[in-house]
């Protein structure tokens, strides 16, 4: 499913004209990812969490070049959905 989907099927479903409802999924989007840039998780009670996982730095070997690099600490987004969603998706898949 597409964002152009999200957005036609909440029109549907709501009678919400499909450019609002473009406007309120594309402001979604723009406020979760500003939250994690800031370093701050993202909370949806029943559907799941945004969050920010800290990676430790580490070293990888680049085998086409027979080298060593370093790979620093960073951060990245990651989503973990909640419990009742994930057994709502287990469900479906039987």
């Amino acid at each position: 499913m597409t964002k152009a989907d999200i957005v036609k099927e909440i029109s549907q479903n709501t009678g919400i004209e499909k450019v609002i409802v473009e406007k309120a999924v594309e402001a979604f989007m723009e406020t979760v990812k500003g939250s994690l840039t800031e370093g701050n998780n993202v909370y949806l009670r029943g559907f799941g969490s945004f969050i920010v996982k800290k990676r430790a730095e580490k070293t990888a070997r680049n085998i086409s070049k027979n080298t060593t690099i370093l790979i620093p600490a960073h951060n990245i987004p990651s989503f973990k959905p909640a419990k009742e969603f994930v057994g709502q998706v287990k469900e479906k898949v039987k």
